[in-house]
């Protein structure tokens, strides 16, 4: 098989272009901006994750050395990308009576099951922002004198000392400058804050000591500091979502220019995943709504239908989080798995091209990482009853290796996830569909509906002539 070459989306030059490493004895090295830890992850912050993922599964697919890091942000910025208001991590800790240490801790080990339960590998590195501060530190005074003034409220990094400030975003407009709250003294409204001084009178409970005043690094400035100490600058690719483009990103790219005295980014490809849109208030806490991974499992969903669902979009594109697109995702697996079963056990013929698949398989994640268009092959070599039995398994493994979807163990029975809410456990579930079935077999059906209606007022839905023979399901 040739391999196709890689191409990715560099948003940096709003173009498509053919990728290799900067070094190749270095490998390929890739940053993802990581969770702020002061709540929940959502299922939108987590589509990031599994497109970083599929990022350095492909890359090591295809053959490259890959170091990759993703963040754990354990300080906290404020309660949006602006120079003033509320510390997320603070606030949280005070709404939970919990110190900000304790919060950061716990929300961030839940970060890192969601993550195990997406089947993500676990990068190389997840430092956390407190390890770093004393670099930090360092990096701010090094650049300082050239690009930063002080205020009151802290050390603010002046983005006309760069070139083409806001190049990433394409360019600053009112729309972005507003999210940037005004700060008086600030000599731009797009200049933002590389130290925030905690203001007299008030003590946080993370803060540091600083040239410029007791307070904590700038939510910015953490990014650029840890993938520069863990990386090195410049290194390759540098992944977040599309709202991290407009401002965040925009704003490591000016430290980044700063410290190494040049017009270099920190990376060479910046590559953004859209938005997962809520159009129907699925998600919405308020509304009850499956906000998060633990949520989706508590109403009977595999984490990795989610996977799937994220996987049948284009990362570039926006995916529609509903119910109906999410069951429609984990019907496409429980049939993935179901032909993954018959296929890992079937003998083979000893015909077949596994040759094709791959080819197919690597030209579609060669193009940008095209998963949609790599699925439907998957299917097709599941459907293919000539591949010889050595052929099909590792044929599998390597869709499995790029995808992630765990084909190789996943079986039908760690499909049926029992909702948190059920009345009834899976077992009664299972000895009442078989009961159904002697009624229905004895052409009783009074009983059966009555055992029909029964499973209903527990929130179980008979699927009668399920083509996948799953039974039933739980109403999302």
């Amino acid at each position: 098989m040739t391999a196709a070459p890689l191409a990715l989306y560099n948003s940096l030059t709003r173009s498509l272009e053919p990728f290799a490493p900067i070094d190749p004895a270095k490998g390929v090295r890739v940053y993802s901006c990581g969770p702020t830890v002061y709540s929940d992850p959502h299922l939108g912050n987590l589509r990031a994750y599994v497109f970083t993922d599929t990022l350095s599964r492909v890359l090591r697919w295809k053959g490259y050395p890959l170091t990759h890091v993703v963040n754990i942000t354990d300080v906290g910025h404020l309660t949006s990308d602006a120079d003033e208001g509320e510390d997320k991590m603070e606030k949280a800790a005070k709404a939970r009576g919990l110190s900000a240490w304790d919060i950061s801790r716990h929300y961030a080990d839940i970060f890192r099951r969601n993550l195990a339960d997406l089947n993500i590998r676990t990068p190389d590195h997840m430092p956390l922002a407190t390890e770093y501060v004393a670099k930090m530190i360092d990096f701010a005074k090094g650049i300082a004198d050239r690009h930063c003034y002080q205020l009151d409220s802290g050390l603010y990094f002046d983005s006309s000392t760069v070139p083409d400030y806001g190049r990433l975003s394409g360019g600053q407009d009112d729309a972005g400058e507003g999210r940037i709250e005004s700060v008086e003294g600030k000599r731009h409204p797009q200049d933002f804050a590389i130290w925030r001084a905690t203001p007299p009178g008030e003590t946080r409970q993370m803060e540091w000591d600083s040239p410029w005043g007791r307070g904590a690094p700038g939510w910015h400035l953490e990014c650029s500091v840890m993938s520069a100490e863990l990386l090195g600058l410049p290194f390759d690719i540098h992944t977040g979502g599309i709202d991290h483009r407009e401002i965040h990103h925009v704003n490591e790219i000016a430290q980044n220019q700063a410290h190494c005295r040049c017009g270099d980014s920190g990376a060479r490809v910046w590559m953004h995943n859209n938005f997962l849109v809520d159009r129907g208030g699925k998600m919405s806490k308020s509304k009850g709504g499956i906000a998060t991974l633990e949520a989706l499992v508590a109403k009977g969903i595999h984490p990795l239908a989610y996977r799937l669902m994220c996987l049948s979009a284009h990362y570039r594109s926006e995916l529609e989080f509903s119910g109906e697109n999410l069951l429609a995702a984990l019907v496409r697996l429980r049939r993935l798995v179901l032909a993954a079963e018959k296929f890992r056990d079937a003998e083979g013929k000893g015909g077949g091209d596994a040759g094709s698949y791959l080819g197919r398989l690597d030209a579609a994640v060669a193009d940008d990482l095209n998963t949609p268009r790599a699925l439907p092959v998957l299917e097709e070599l599941l459907a293919d009853k000539q591949l010889d039995s050595q052929a099909r398994l590792m044929t599998l493994a390597q869709f499995d290796a790029v995808l992630g979807l765990d084909l190789l163990d996943l079986t039908r029975a760690d499909l049926r996830v029992r909702p948190a809410d059920a009345m009834v456990t899976e077992a009664e579930i299972e000895a009442r569909l078989a009961q159904r079935k002697e009624a229905r077999a004895a052409k009783d059906f009074a009983r059966a509906d009555a055992i029909r209606d029964e499973l209903l007022g527990a929130g179980v839905e008979v699927m009668d002539g399920d083509p996948l023979g799953w039974d039933w399901k739980v109403e999302l």
